[in-house]
């Protein structure tokens, strides 16, 4: 048998996928996830509301690039067809189970005195899984909301903790610049943010200026903070003393993005300098005082040290538990007095040890 004549393999006429031909991105609608989504070789415009396979359940998507590149794995997704008037209906009615599931469970930890925030569900197509997601800053004991829940759904429940990120993304907002959340619209993972970037940018250290809805450091600051440190690299600090055109002065502002210092005189209002005009003098030791730090309120930062979740609190004391379960702080039993180590004697001892 020539080649001519071979019969085809399976999978042979399917479109490769390698180059990423055929593969679209898709933001669904309920979850806000962004797939990589195989689209079936239908030719699919950016804005197009298209019908989902996500490998657990059916629902509706929004086609975010129409033409995409996907190194690696393939599509995570597939796209089943475009999206119809029934598909609309289904997702309204599924809102709604929603909604009510919502505000039962709501009351229902109201009145069993629960410290939860309650703030989405996700029913399954077939109404026989119910997942709840919920924040709280300590452990809680919802075995009895779980079955209050089982008996009014009659389904399958599942309660997932999530944090104040995780949550601002999926339940979604406007933030301080007008448009909406970077976290809910497109950022697929968090990246660690510091105060240190927003010192580098020269930012005002006020919670309400740094912070976004989370009550965290916004994810913006991670933006351009490289460009910041590279660029202030060659620009003196606020405060250092530095010889200009016009005579010696101090450091009272930087412009990093422009290259631009401006100097504050002791004899004559503030000017502005270009970096290169701008020359650090070295005082002798002594000569200049330190200045004393003043406490600023900061969100906290990623990297933080949560006490909740460690065994060191802030206060460095380090609590733990032994098999048995008696409590130990600092590696003594808990009500009990820590045994004082007395200094080794140096007057020498004869044989009998007295």
């Amino acid at each position: 048998m020539n080649e001519g004549s071979r019969a085809p393999e399976p999978g042979r006429d399917r479109p490769p996928r390698a180059n990423g031909q055929g593969v679209v991105r898709v933001r669904l609608s309920r979850t806000n996830r962004v797939l990589d989504c195989d689209s079936g070789g239908l030719t699919l415009r950016q804005g197009e509301k298209v019908l989902v396979d996500d490998r657990r359940s059916t629902q509706l998507g929004v086609v975010v690039v129409a033409h995409c590149q996907r190194a690696g794995q393939g599509p995570a997704g597939r796209i089943l067809r475009r999206a119809e008037p029934r598909d609309f209906a289904r997702a309204e009615q599924e809102d709604r189970r929603d909604v009510e599931a919502l505000t039962f469970a709501r009351a229902r930890a109201r009145a069993l005195g629960l410290p939860i925030k309650l703030f989405r569900v996700d029913l399954g197509q077939g109404g026989d899984r119910a997942l709840f997601f919920f924040s709280c800053e300590q452990r809680v004991d919802f075995r009895g909301l779980v079955r209050d829940l089982a008996a009014h759904l009659h389904a399958r429940i599942e309660m997932r903790q999530v944090g104040v990120r995780d949550e601002a993304k999926m339940t979604g907002g406007i933030g301080s610049c007008g448009r909406e959340l970077c976290c809910s619209n497109y950022l697929s993972r968090f990246a660690p943010v510091s105060i240190k970037m927003a010192k580098h940018q020269r930012l005002v250290l006020n919670p309400q200026k740094i912070a976004g809805q989370c009550s965290r450091l916004k994810c913006c600051l991670v933006y351009e903070d490289e460009l910041y440190v590279e660029l202030g690299k060659g620009l003196p600090k606020p405060g250092k003393k530095v010889e200009t055109p016009e005579g010696t002065g101090r450091v009272d502002d930087l412009d990093v993005l422009a290259g631009r210092v401006r100097v504050s005189f002791f004899d004559r209002p503030p000017m502005t300098f270009a970096a290169s005009e701008v020359r650090l003098v070295t005082n002798e030791p002594g000569t200049t005082p330190t200045p004393t730090p003043v406490p600023v309120e900061v969100p906290p930062s990623d990297t933080d040290e949560n006490p909740a979740t460690g065994n060191t609190p802030a206060n460095g004391i380090a609590v733990g538990a032994t098999p048995s379960g008696k409590i130990l702080i600092n590696g003594t039993p808990e009500n009990e007095t820590p045994t004082k180590r007395t200094p080794p004697n140096d007057t020498p001892t004869n044989g009998n040890g007295s």
